[in-house]
């Protein structure tokens, strides 16, 4: 395939091009492999990105948090790192096909170095959808690549605030999506990295479900007061999507 500005760019036999929905972008995927789910979109639209923002997504997978961010609000930069190679190179790709190589770069490293090759204090807006269940809380997949992508085997939840906490600049704001189990987790490593939450977010399918997710802002030595936003609900009664939720797909 080529790129907007008729370049070839190489898609692998294994891979898919699908359509993101957003201002023409695509993203290449492979089925085989762990894919973006809902969880990432709804994450590029809850942060707290403003147009001129310098952001970082750690952990980017196939770079579709990068990719949406850009197309919603227009960051000055965008930086998407991932630890696992042939995913980074997935995203490096996807973003030489939507002819954005000079807005979103992808690094292939680990976040937890992040700082030491960006430098501290030099982000915005810092974006995390990372592994969700802690090694002592179910058993990793034996699959390699879905361990990585649920278990916290090569990051944990402290790794990412830790991170976080360098790479923003005073009054930077992270943004993740995680699950409602770990809530308190979530919210002491924030403050342990001096991230203060201030905003959330519960997710859930319909009016009577629990939630399933859960949306979290934090901000860098702030003492501003925690937000409860109304929930979002993915499902109307009629079982078809909600308007929040068309918006969100499809602007």
């Amino acid at each position: 395939m080529t790129d907007k500005a008729g370049r070839n760019v190489i898609v692998h036999d294994h891979e898919r091009v699908d359509d993101l929905q957003r201002s023409g972008l695509v993203i290449i995927q492979n089925p085989a492999r762990p894919r973006f789910s809902m969880d990432a979109v709804l994450l590029s639209e809850f942060a707290g990105v403003k147009p001129g923002d310098r952001c970082i997504d750690l952990g980017t997978g196939t770079g579709v948090i990068p990719l949406l961010v850009w197309a919603r609000r227009a960051p000055a930069r965008m930086v998407g790192v991932e630890i696992q190679a042939d995913m980074a190179d997935m995203a490096r790709r996807s973003v030489e096909l939507n002819g954005l190589s000079d807005k979103i770069e992808i690094v292939h490293d680990d976040l937890k170095n992040a700082a030491e090759v960006f430098g501290a204090g030099r982000f915005d807006v810092v974006l995390s959808n990372p592994p969700y269940l802690a090694l002592d809380r179910g058993a990793p997949s034996a699959e390699n690549d879905l361990a990585l992508a649920r278990h916290e085997v090569a990051c944990t939840l402290a790794d990412v605030t830790v991170a976080a906490g360098k790479l923003l600049k005073s009054r930077g704001r992270l943004a993740m999506v995680h699950r409602p189990a770990r809530l308190a987790d979530l919210l002491g490593q924030m403050r342990a990295s001096h991230l203060e939450p201030v905003r959330l977010r519960f997710v859930q399918a319909r009016s009577a479900s629990p939630p399933m997710m859960v949306l979290a802002e934090a901000v860098k030595e702030s003492k501003a007061a925690l937000k409860i936003m109304p929930t979002l609900v993915l499902y109307g009664e009629d079982g078809r999507h909600s308007d929040e939720i068309n918006h969100i797909y499809f602007g």
